[in-house]
This record gives C-alpha cells, structure tokens and sequence, in this order.
C-alpha cells in the first residue's frame, strides 16, 4: 500500500460540518452549485471519506470502451491507464464516465482495485461533447447518490476535460473533497484552430478559467500547456507538470520486420503511418496532400496507412468519407490502406512496422500516439504546435513542422524514406527519450505525491476545526 501520510482508519469530523464550520476564501470564490441536491445534503454529513479512494472523471470519455471510435482517444487511454497504474500501487480507484447505451455495463472490473462506473446523465445514447454539459447536473446528482449507496465519499476527485472540472468543483464545494484536474484540451487555444466556434465556448471558457483558480491542483502534460494555461487564462491556482505515459513494454514486443511479416506488408515497404479518430482537427488531409507531394509517389512500395476507426454518420464518419475523397482526388487508392479501428491486438504491430508515424494535428495538448510510436522504434513527424514541441525533439528523435503545411511534411517524411540509416537513428533517440520521460509508472507516482498532499491538506484541516 502507498505510504499516506493520512492512515486509512484516521477518524475525522464529516467533511460537510467541517466546511460549514470553516470554509477557506477559495471555496467562497467558486461560484455557487447551480445543482439542487435533492436533499441529499444531511445524507452526506453522514458520511467520512475513504482515504484509500480515488474518484477519476471522465464524463465523456469512457475508459471501459474500444478506443479510435467517435469522441474516443487520448482521453480515455490516459483515464485507463493512470487508473489502472494507480490500482497496482494500491490505491482503490473508481472511474466514473457517462452511460451512453442501454446495453453498456454499468461497472465494469479491470483489476481487483480498479473499475469503470457508468452513471446516467440525459439520454442514455451518444451525445457530442459540444451540447453535453447541460446533462452535468444529473451527473453530479448520480454521483452523490453512489456516495450515499456505498456508505463513503470520495477524498479525491481527479477530473478530466471541462465539463468533469465543472464537477469536479461541485464535489470540493459540496463535500469538501480535493479536487485536481487534467485539461487534456484548453478552449483558449482550440478555439484559435476552428472556423465554426460552438455555442457553448462562453462556458467552456469561463469554467475552464475557475477551474485553473480553483482546483487543488492542475496537471498540465506538458510545459507548452503550462505557458498556456498562464498566458491566456489566469496567473492564479496551481500547477505541477505531470506528461502523459505509455506501456513500454507492449510497443516494444516485436520488430519490423516482424510486424511487416503479421501484418502482410514487404520489408521493403515505405510505410507512412497515420493512427488517430477521424476528425478534422487532426490534420489528415495535410498527411495526404503531403504524401501525394513525395518524391516516392511513384514507387510501388509506398504505402499510406490511415489508421481509426468511424461510425457511419457520425462527425468522425463525415470525416472519414471526406479523406476517402480527398485520397481519389490524389490518386492514390492503390496505396492508401483503412485498416480500421486499431486496438490491442494490432496497434503495436503498425507501430512497429511503419517507417515514420505522422502527427499533423491542428493543436495537440500532449499527444499519446507520439510516444506510443517512439516506443516502437518508429520515429515521428508532427505539427510544430502545444505538446508536440515538448513530445518529439525537432532532428533527434523525429521532425516538427509547421500544422497544415503539406510540403513541410513532405519533405520531412522524405527525409526519413530515403535513408535507412536516419531513420534507425530517429528511432534509436525516440525510444531512449520514452523510457526515461514517459512511463506510466513514474507518471502515476508523480501522481500519487499530489494526491498524498491533498489528503494532508484535509487532516490538517480537521485538526483546525
């Protein structure tokens, strides 16, 4: 078990008669739960923390799910996988996420001491995220109500994108809990990169900013999302840089020519890898535009892989249909493979077997296919844009180019087809430079140092009142 400096048999005061007895300035700044708690309230005074708990949020990004479908990346590989680590340190780790239909689990056990817990909010269907949060409230209501059924409340909530931080905040004011929180997308900067700004960018904006002055701790994954949060959100709150990690010992399980071999490619195929959603955001048209540009274009070995899954008319499905046509537009249908959603059966193997993976995102907060791909002896060209600066370093283990510029990515895709010897070099930096930053075990006991001194915080909160 973790060594907290907080015994899990400590007795305290309830968390509601402390904060009704003494409640910082911070809490008094936050605006007031808009939230009727059902009566609730007297429930919870009940009730003590767990302190071998912890509460991740993820409201719309379920951890339980196949990744690569609508709405489903990066996210919910991070949620998964810190809770997951977090368990094996020993920590009892609940992650919450929205039920979206009727035929989900609503609990679903990926270790003794780590699970999936879906509660309703709306529709129990899909809903984008850009009209979700009108449904947080009866995802707050869900959540006190699983407290008030298992006889505990929650010391930590780790909230995960602007809607959980929203939450999040209810749950530190309503109950006392410590609240720390990973962005993993900052309006501030998505909304500079989108021509349709959606309707509800006023209360991402606005939320996003109390969450920063507001919650215990921000992990920011990389310094470039720091420098953001800093620049055109506030100077207030606190922030501790936590990157984002990846299992090592998965994506460096074969060779290329191993994976070429499962995957039935030639080991003198040019393979240029691209695994993501569909989503315009991401930048695939660049990837084809470029790829069209190369000086290999003609050569019968090239190939195009564009990896991720869609649902037939959803957003990622419309984009996929536009790439579809931009890949005719080209011509280049004879060597441009859809293999489809990528789990874990086979993403490590196109890893492996690609020559260079290509990140052309508009903004990217961190980017976990980066570090999947260094990991893999795969080096990395991407968009010279947030966390990427951080993830890959520019002529060591792969190359940043500026977002949206075909020849840029071009040239620098080329510079890794046309030599062998740069290429294993790249590589060579890319998996020395995973394995010291990028491991989801140093990420995790990074994460276990804030999240013991939070508990302090309420011990010696307790011993005031």
């Amino acid at each position: 078990m973790i060594n907290s400096p907080i015994s899990n048999q400590c007795k305290m005061a309830s968390p509601l008669e402390m904060y009704e007895n003494k409640k910082s300035s911070s809490f008094l700044s936050v605006e007031p739960c808009i939230v009727k708690v059902n009566g609730t309230n007297n429930q919870l005074k009940q009730l003590e923390f767990d302190f071998s708990r912890i509460a991740i949020i993820s409201v719309h990004g379920d951890p339980a799910i196949d990744f690569g479908k609508e709405e489903a990346g990066g996210q919910n590989v991070y949620v998964k996988c810190i809770g997951e680590e977090l368990a094996k340190l020993g920590w009892k780790v609940d992650m919450f996420t929205r039920k979206v239909s009727p035929d989900q689990d609503n609990i679903v056990q990926h270790s003794p001491n780590c699970r999936t817990i879906r509660l309703e909010a709306g529709p129990v269907s899909f809903i984008p995220r850009d009209i979700l949060f009108q449904y947080a409230p009866d995802f707050l209501q869900n959540f006190l109500d699983f407290q008030l059924k298992n006889n505990f409340l929650y010391p930590i909530i780790h909230s995960n994108y602007w809607i959980s931080g929203w939450v999040g905040l209810q749950l530190r004011q309503i109950q006392g809990s410590r609240q720390l929180h990973t962005y993993h997308s900052l309006g501030c900067i998505k909304y500079i990169s989108v021509d349709n700004i959606p309707e509800v960018a006023e209360t991402r904006l606005k939320f996003e900013k109390e969450v920063l002055e507001n919650a215990d701790c921000i992990i920011a994954t990389s310094p470039e999302e720091e420098l953001h949060m800093r620049t055109y959100m506030s100077d207030k709150g606190k922030i501790e840089m936590i990157p984002c990690g990846t299992d090592t010992e998965r994506f460096k399980a074969v060779n290329r020519n191993q994976a070429r071999r499962l995957l039935n490619f030639k080991n003198n195929d040019k393979i240029v890898l691209y695994v993501g959603r569909f989503d315009y955001r991401k930048g695939i048209e660049t990837l084809v535009r470029a790829v069209d540009r190369s000086k290999f274009r003609n050569d019968p070995n090239l190939k195009l892989v564009i990896g991720g899954g869609w649902t037939e008319g959803g957003s990622d499905g419309k984009e996929h249909n536009r790439i579809v046509e931009i890949v005719k537009e080209c011509n280049l249908e004879d060597i441009t493979v859809f293999p489809g959603q990528l789990g874990p059966s086979n993403l490590h193997l196109y890893y492996a077997a690609a020559d260079c993976c290509v990140v052309p995102s508009h903004y990217e907060p961190f980017g976990l296919v980066p570090i999947e791909a260094m990991a893999s002896s795969t080096p990395v060209v991407a968009s010279n844009v947030g966390g990427l600066k951080f993830t890959i370093v520019n002529g060591q283990t792969g190359f940043l180019c500026p977002p949206k510029n075909d020849q840029a990515f071009t040239n620098a895709i080329d510079k890794i087809l046309e030599s062998v010897e740069l290429r294993d070099r790249l590589a060579k930096n890319g998996v020395e430079r995973m394995s010291k930053m990028f491991k989801w075990t140093n990420v995790c006991y990074n994460l276990t140092e804030q999240y013991n001194k939070c508990l302090k915080s309420i011990q010696d909160l307790e011993l005031k009142v």
